[in-house]
């Protein structure tokens, strides 16, 4: 098994979890506190990325990201360096594939939250931001952590996206899918298979461990 694959695998999931903690959970509070023409397009882009082959998704990011693309050019403009086959790449390319992994159970979490109890809290003198940090998030936590379980795993198993906008640099952008592919390309069945072998006990401990977190929120409601 490609050993330095696998770290880059680790390394993207562990970004793409964090950013899609950090924007997706103020983007799912918004959805589910906000009513609005057009909501559902934007429920709808959002989850556009779950029924779009990976390679539709990383043709276009390959053009938008490239030195002629918009946000290419833009990023170069202000002295930032190339953005396809880079590592910063694939992370972009990541978060935008695995947003519904995580706003989804995000939403959902926040939807099974009872109002009634964001309401008393209101009227005994909470913010709203204290409301969310003191009734909302302890509430929905099980949820949330569902969903940053599945995009991590999600993200380490990736290929098509990672791919098409970052290549297939060694230590850079080869994370342990495309190492598979080169593997059986190369008819390396041994190391193809053992690197198989984690993405499978990845996947089975991600599942676990989701079905385990529904299964304690189906519990305590």
């Amino acid at each position: 098994m490609d050993h330095s694959a696998f770290w880059v695998s680790i390394r993207l999931a562990c970004w793409t979890t964090a950013l899609l903690f950090l924007g997706g959970l103020p983007l799912a509070h918004w959805l589910w506190r906000t009513h609005f023409r057009g909501k559902a397009l934007v429920e709808a882009l959002i989850a556009l990325p779950l029924f779009l082959p990976p390679t539709v998704l990383g043709f276009y990011l390959l053009a938008a990201l490239g030195p002629h693309g918009y946000l290419g050019q833009s990023v170069q403009w202000i002295g930032g360096s190339r953005l396809v086959f880079s590592f910063p790449g694939i992370v972009l390319g990541s978060v935008l594939f695995n947003l519904p992994f995580a706003v989804r159970p995000f939403l959902q979490a926040f939807y099974a939250v009872d109002s009634r109890l964001v309401e008393a809290a209101w009227c005994l003198g909470e913010s709203r931001l204290g409301t969310f940090f003191r009734v909302v998030l302890p509430l929905a936590w099980p949820g949330i952590l569902t969903g940053l379980v599945l995009s991590f795993a999600h993200t380490v198993g990736e290929f098509g996206v990672v791919f098409m906008v970052g290549g297939n640099i060694p230590g850079v952008t080869r994370t342990l899918s495309t190492a598979i592919y080169d593997d059986v390309q190369a008819l390396d069945y041994q190391a193809a298979g053992n690197a198989s072998l984690v993405l499978l006990l990845i996947a089975f401990t991600a599942l676990s461990l989701t079905f385990a977190l529904q299964k304690r929120v189906g519990r305590s409601w």
